[in-house]
């Protein structure tokens, strides 16, 4: 069984973690948080979960993850906090860069098994939802997106820990959204499980557009298929693909590089390489023509693009995500004709973002 930490002491944990540390050191509003600092607020959540009945009746595994969770759901208040000119404390963003910020503790730091890594990486990103789902601009959506990436049980068992584990006047509205939030998931189909979808295609159509329903099925299908590979440098993706689309062509931006001789740290060079990559996509995408696009794609932001750019040429999108422990990354990296320097590759550990079920038709995880 994978855990954290076997020592739940606060003081151990002060000890051991800089992280928890420095939480002693970051302030919190009074009207939310009367209780105090961010280290006062999480003992009070961990005290809270670990007095709920609910939680008691989970397994040992399953409670460890929860644990952690609730050990890190506001490790990013240190870095987003901020004291506005009218004297209230504020930190938004802290969840998105939280969830980052706990990949990385569990990625490179404290080495945990890929799916409790990202069970416990979707808590802290949508540790926040549960209370404001209604006031999303499609609240359907956005708790159907979050099955994908989280069990909405145990989130809501956080988000209860989160508001017990608080002195506020607001708590009984806090608890009663909760409430709410669950009612939403069960009605939705979602409640402790991922969302599922008549097909592929369907769950692809739900999440690239607007205003449509959840058990439509798009007359209209791929033809053929595109794969996004996408993985930190020394993960493999060479290897991979040689291995499993050898007769496909594949897209390149380092290749492309390499025979421009472009370094990777001109900006400049580097734009017109992804606009040369696009050019040799369209072509393909034009033919209808399967391919690969092979590149490291660690941000969804990076991804989105390059899906809504196959999309458009009814493209059928799959993404191959691979992974490797930290301490073979580095030794894979070494290895490399083309080494990447370590610091580049810490750096692109704290963007990482693992892909999510809902970016793309078939999304596979490969040697996690």
């Amino acid at each position: 069984m994978w855990t954290l930490s076997e020592n739940k002491e606060w003081n151990h944990l002060e000890q051991k973690f800089d992280w928890i540390k420095r939480m002693s050191d970051v302030p919190q509003d009074q009207i939310y948080h009367a209780e105090g600092n961010v280290a006062v607020h999480t003992q009070m959540v961990i005290e809270a979960l670990q007095q709920d009945e609910v939680y008691l009746e989970l397994n040992v595994q399953e409670q460890e993850i929860l644990w952690a969770a609730a050990l890190l759901h506001d490790v990013e208040k240190f870095s987003t906090t901020v004291l506005e000119t009218d004297g209230r404390i504020t930190s938004h963003g802290h969840a998105r860069k939280g969830a980052l910020k706990a990949r990385q503790i569990l990625y490179r730091d404290e080495p945990t098994p890929f799916e409790l890594r990202e069970q416990i990486v979707g808590l802290v990103l949508h540790h926040g939802l549960p209370l404001w789902v209604f006031e999303k601009p499609d609240p359907v959506k956005a708790l159907v997106t979050a099955s994908l990436e989280v069990n909405t049980k145990l989130l809501a068992l956080l988000a209860r820990a989160d508001a017990i584990g608080r002195i506020c006047t607001d708590q009984q509205e806090l608890l009663y959204k909760i409430d709410c939030f669950e009612a939403l998931c069960q009605e939705y189909d979602c409640w402790g499980k991922p969302r599922t979808f008549l097909s592929d295609e369907a769950k692809f159509y739900y999440f690239q557009h607007e205003d449509t329903y959840l058990d439509y099925v798009p007359f209209e299908q791929e033809t053929f298929q595109v794969v996004l590979m996408s993985g930190l440098p020394g993960a493999g993706k060479d290897t991979y693909v040689k291995k499993h689309y050898a007769d496909v062509p594949v897209v390149s931006p380092d290749a492309i590089r390499e025979e421009r001789g472009i370094k990777p740290t001109d900006k400049t060079g580097n734009g017109q390489v992804i606009q040369q990559a696009k050019e040799m996509a369209r072509g393909y995408l034009r033919k209808g023509q399967p391919f690969v696009w092979n590149a490291t794609n660690i941000t969804r932001q990076m991804r989105q693009q390059l899906i809504d750019l196959f999309s458009t040429y009814k493209a059928r999108a799959k993404i191959v995500y691979l992974e490797v422990p930290f301490k073979q990354l580095h030794m894979q990296n070494k290895a490399r004709e083309a080494q990447v320097p370590s610091a580049v590759i810490d750096k692109m550990i704290d963007k990482l973002e693992v892909p999510a079920l809902h970016e793309a038709c078939i999304v596979e995880y490969e040697g996690v």
